[in-house]
């Protein structure tokens, strides 16, 4: 019965030292993590926004999203962040909108799109993709973004035929829905810009 008593004590005593140890390597690793996934989260938003210094993240406002983004037609994506951006001097140049699109053929993707006060695209991130390899994937290739690349306006639309504008975007090869999907994130990113943070009225 001793035995029992002692072997108890001590599975108690490694289990409260390796709790503590685990809450102290947390307690030391915390920061770090933290620092290190806001600094990926700026470089993020440097590839979408070359022309900014620094960024700010800014609360999203859902319930003000919802009906201008409904109304345009975009009801299936999602406004997930918003940061302001500022240059050299701390004065806001644009933003940069992260939009998840429920539309992919694979699910989800979340895209980051870099906007001047003018209402001038300067860039778009794929953060969260899970296309066909091959096919959809494509989205994330430079050939692909660089379509909405310092583009100005209101809405893109995508084409099969090879159509040529500022505003077409030439269709991936076998991913049409993939591509509807992108398309359409970046125009709710434009629509969040124009309607909640009213962008692009001459600033």
């Amino acid at each position: 019965m001793n035995k029992i008593i002692k072997n108890a004590m001590i599975l108690t005593a490694i289990t409260l030292i390796s709790g503590c140890l685990l809450g102290l390597v947390y307690e030391i690793t915390k920061e770090p993590i933290a620092q290190a996934q806001e600094n990926a989260k700026q470089a993020a938003y440097k590839t979408v926004l070359a022309e900014a210094d620094s960024f700010e993240d800014v609360e999203v406002d859902e319930e003000a999203a919802f009906e201008p983004l409904v109304a345009a037609g975009y009801d299936a994506d999602s406004i997930m962040e918003v940061a302001v951006a500022k240059d050299a001097n701390g004065k806001e140049i644009g933003y940069v909108i992260t939009v998840a699109s429920h539309e992919g053929y694979g699910g989800d993707i979340e895209i980051s799109v870099g906007i001047l006060n003018d209402g001038t695209v300067k860039g778009i991130e794929m953060l969260s993709i899970g296309e066909t390899a091959g096919l959809g994937m494509k989205a994330k290739e430079p050939e692909f973004k660089n379509q909405f690349q310092d583009k100005q306006v209101d809405v893109f639309f995508y084409t099969k035929s090879g159509e040529e504008g500022e505003d077409k975007i030439d269709a991936l090869s076998g991913a049409t829905i993939t591509t509807n999907a992108v398309t359409n994130g970046v125009n709710s990113a434009l629509v969040y810009f124009r309607e909640v943070l009213g962008g692009g009225s001459g600033e």
